[in-house]
């Protein structure tokens, strides 16, 4: 784990959308060498940035898992601020929805992604494939590991497990709904009222900082975002970050001037630990997760702890 690879980094590729309201374009990341590569699909947040919200952002974590062995396939949602869309969309300004079909559309588009990518031919492991994302992309990312809601629109509950995701990481993740829901939040994003864990079965690593208050969506606190964790059924674990807010110490860009807990020591945390637990997650047998996580516990000064169920 400590080895890396010089990374090839392609962009706009255009993956096969039909109906979607423009084009969907990701970024793909990966080692120049290697074979039978796992893939992390890679969800962006909603911040006040144009371009960090978009294919553009969270280069700390794309190089990273890059450069240790994976394919990083990152889309630009909807939401972000730079395809600058109709404000007056049912499901503007967060596409809560589509966000997920975005990951099901690239799933679907592998063919179409290494016709794109000629050095990727034949080296994408189609069936060791996980889901990441920070924030809103948390939010994504669970829907897909089998969280449900029930659609604002109608009332009926809405079901986007994706049984080809074998494993994923929630980066800061909105919580559960009801009264753990700000006025705010139950006005503007009403999907979050009604999230519910229970049926989220896939493995994830669920990392929070135990300093993100996101006073805006949540009456609770920090521990909102451990609540994927607390409300899933196992197999989980949970990476909690001492002194952490939302940035988890700089996931989304190099020097963000929004990463109020800007870090390069809890950001290596993160990295190392949320590789390791994908390694050991779509390669059974790998001890890489073990070890991390020991190093973590041994640290004279840790930086978190983790538990698991």
């Amino acid at each position: 784990m400590s080895s890396s690879t010089p990374v090839v980094s392609v962009s706009p590729v255009v993956v096969p959308a039909p109906g979607r309201a423009v084009e969907l374009r990701v970024r793909v990341s990966a080692p120049v060498t290697g074979d039978e590569l796992p893939v992390i699909l890679l969800s962006h947040g909603h911040g006040p940035s144009h371009y960090l919200s978009s294919l553009h952002g969270y280069a700390p974590l794309a190089d990273y898992w890059a450069a240790h062995g994976f394919v990083v396939i990152q889309p630009t949602h909807l939401s972000s601020r730079l395809l600058n869309l109709d404000p007056g969309h049912p499901e503007a300004p967060l596409y809560w929805r589509s966000r997920a079909e975005d990951m099901k559309r690239i799933l679907d588009g592998f063919d179409a992604i290494e016709a794109a990518v000629p050095q990727l031919r034949g080296r994408l492991d189609r069936d060791g494939v996980a889901v990441a994302g920070h924030s809103m992309g948390g939010h994504t990312a669970s829907l897909l590991l089998g969280a449900r809601l029930l659609d604002p629109a109608d009332g009926t509950e809405v079901d986007l497990h994706e049984p080809r995701i074998k494993a994923g990481v929630l980066l800061a993740a909105p919580g559960r709904g009801g009264d753990a829901i700000t006025p705010f939040a139950a006005e503007n994003y009403s999907f979050f009222l009604t999230t519910d864990f229970s049926r989220m079965t896939t493995p994830a690593l669920v990392v929070a900082g135990d300093k993100d208050t996101s006073t805006h969506l949540t009456v609770i606190g920090p521990e909102w975002h451990t609540d994927p964790y607390f409300l899933s059924p196992g197999p989980k674990s949970l990476l909690t970050l001492f002194d952490a807010e939302h940035g988890l110490g700089g996931v989304s860009a190099y020097d963000a001037a929004e990463t109020t807990d800007a870090s390069p020591e809890r950001l290596a945390v993160v990295r190392r630990l949320t590789s390791a637990y994908l390694r050991s997650r779509l390669r059974p047998g790998d001890p890489a997760w073990q070890t991390a996580s020991q190093e973590l516990a041994s640290a004279p000064d840790p930086l978190g702890r983790i538990e698991s169920k």
